[in-house]
């Protein structure tokens, strides 16, 4: 899939959109706080990413470190193989901001996780899909039942199963799940040990390249695929001024990324250590645009959370918006 041309903007309405972000949150700063929450703004902001997305484009660039050491901030990265485990970071206070797909802030939640939503990307439902051996005799979703599906429990692909699932009239249970992390469901995928693989880029593009896998089925028509952004709430209350920093800068390398697709491919490269052909076909599959979490966004995740409620997956039902920010951004 190509990047989303709808949601290219013009120069003047991209510059409306980071002033009026920027205007919703200085006029909230301070509101709800606690007394002296302010004056406990850290000096440095810990950010969890994954080998993918604008949060490793962002510190390619190393644009937000040069702004925030205007204010005396220093910024600190950390690398994470899948959503879940950096959101166990957030929850235990290794990292203070995030990104992650759909799932893993709805297991956090229910787990207890002291964590807000302060933006999403938009929809990229190609960036994961349900991939097969090249010479598998799996040429349908319904082909899937009784098979071993390798998949990170609780990442945004295991709402994609799920839905693929549904579509093709399988029970949940039907199929043995096997929960891996990406590197290892690789291994037991390249030896044969599981008969597919939900997976999300860029393993998604590298099994493609690397390995010849086949996609059974993307997110296309099955789910949205957001990428949310998280923050610790203690973190976002008392530094407001800093997340809104973060978010700007999100922004630009966002509108920045449409545009040199050829910059961004070289970039997560030398990043992630991938090879560029690699590299391409998943940046060709990104889609740009951070925003504010809205209502009807937050309709969508709670849909997830009740499936995974009905399916047991989650040990309790939760309401999404109770992780909605207290204030504007």
């Amino acid at each position: 899939m190509t990047h989303h041309t709808r949601h290219t903007h013009h120069t003047g309405q991209r510059t409306a959109r980071r002033l009026t972000l920027g205007l919703l949150f200085a006029a909230a700063v301070g509101a709800g706080l606690p007394a002296g929450a302010q004056a406990q703004a850290s000096k440095e902001v810990r950010i969890g990413y994954q080998k993918y997305g604008t949060l490793t484009l962002l510190k390619g660039r190393a644009t937000l470190e040069a702004r925030l050491a205007q204010k005396g901030i220093t910024v600190k990265w950390t690398e994470f193989p899948a959503g879940p485990v950096l959101l166990e970071g957030l929850n235990v206070g290794s990292i203070d901001f995030g990104t992650v797909g759909e799932a893993p802030p709805i297991f956090a939640q229910a787990a207890g996780a002291n964590l807000v939503y302060v933006g999403n990307e938009p929809p990229s439902p190609a960036t994961e899909a349900i991939v097969v051996p090249k010479d598998s005799a799996i040429r349908s979703l319904a082909d899937l039942k009784g098979k071993k599906i390798a998949l990170n429990k609780g990442s945004n692909v295991h709402y994609l199963l799920v839905k693929a699932l549904e579509k093709a009239g399988i029970d949940y249970h039907d199929v043995q799940t096997i929960f891996l992390p990406p590197a290892d469901a690789r291994a037991s995928f390249e030896r044969g040990a599981v008969d597919a693989w939900v997976i999300w880029d860029p393993f998604l593009a590298a099994a493609e390249k690397q390995l010849g896998a086949r996609v059974l089925a993307d997110g296309k028509g099955l789910v949205a695929n957001h990428q949310f952004y998280l923050a610790a709430r203690p973190y976002a209350q008392a530094n407001q001024e800093t997340l809104r920093i973060v978010l700007d800068e999100v922004a630009k390398v966002d509108d920045w990324g449409r545009k040199n697709p050829k910059e961004v491919s070289a970039i997560l490269s030398k990043q992630t250590g991938l090879e560029p052909a690699v590299v391409e076909l998943a940046a060709s599959r990104y889609s740009y645009g951070v925003k504010p979490v809205s209502a009807e966004v937050v309709v969508e995740q709670q849909k997830i959370a009740d499936v995974f409620a009905r399916l047991k997956l989650i040990p309790k039902t939760i309401v999404v918006k109770d992780a909605q920010l207290p204030f504007k951004l």
